[in-house]
């Protein structure tokens, strides 16, 4: 996976402004920006999303990020109030921004809302086969008769695609962290001792 794949999937508004600012001091960490999100949450609350390009997000991850996008926000000040900053990893049930995202949870469920309707519709729910040709495939469970049950979305008309939390994606997630933590030496950070002291 491509630390400098381009994020296909993006913000509006102060939203993308906000992203214009973090994306670059998140990148210098060697993270990837996934999204940035402004909401009403304890008053106001912004959310930063990140991951390195394995996949993986710890809480010193989390941390280090913190530290380092805070300056750069009060440089720039684009949040005219006061706001809490949270930074976390992607979640198993993760926003796909990137064309490889598309590809990397091919055979798991997706939710899809395009920013442009495609053939009557907005939304799309199903199992993503992967993306070609500069757009996502989807087979959709509920494909009329005499309709193709595969749709192509055209990534760049994509609002917002959200896999859905099934167990074989908690299954699937868990095994690719605990993959990309053992490349990097860290596998005993996956493990609990839950024994009692």
């Amino acid at each position: 996976m491509s630390a400098h794949e381009p994020r296909i999937v993006t913000e509006q508004g102060l939203d993308a402004r906000v992203a214009a600012i973090v994306e670059p001091v998140i990148e210098d960490l060697g993270f990837r920006l996934v999204r940035t999100k402004i909401s009403a949450a304890n008053g106001c609350t912004l959310q930063i999303m990140a991951e390195r390009p394995d996949g993986t997000m710890t809480v010193e991850d989390c941390e280090s990020v913190s530290r380092a996008v805070s300056p750069a926000l009060d440089v720039e000040d684009p949040i005219n109030r006061a706001y809490h900053l949270e930074v976390s990893s992607p979640g198993i049930d993760r926003p796909l921004v990137r064309a490889g995202d598309f590809d990397r949870w091919s055979g798991h469920e997706l939710k899809v809302e395009m920013a442009v309707m495609l053939d009557g519709r907005k939304r799309f729910r199903g199992t993503l086969l992967g993306a070609a040709a500069g757009a996502a495939k989807v087979r959709l469970p509920d494909a009329r008769e005499g309709e193709d049950e595969t749709v192509s979305l055209p990534l760049e008309n994509i609002g917002e695609a959200k896999l859905v939390l099934t167990d074989e994606l908690i299954t699937a997630a868990l095994q690719a962290e605990k993959a990309a933590l053992a490349a990097r030496g860290q596998e005993d950070d996956l493990t609990q001792d839950n024994a009692p002291n």
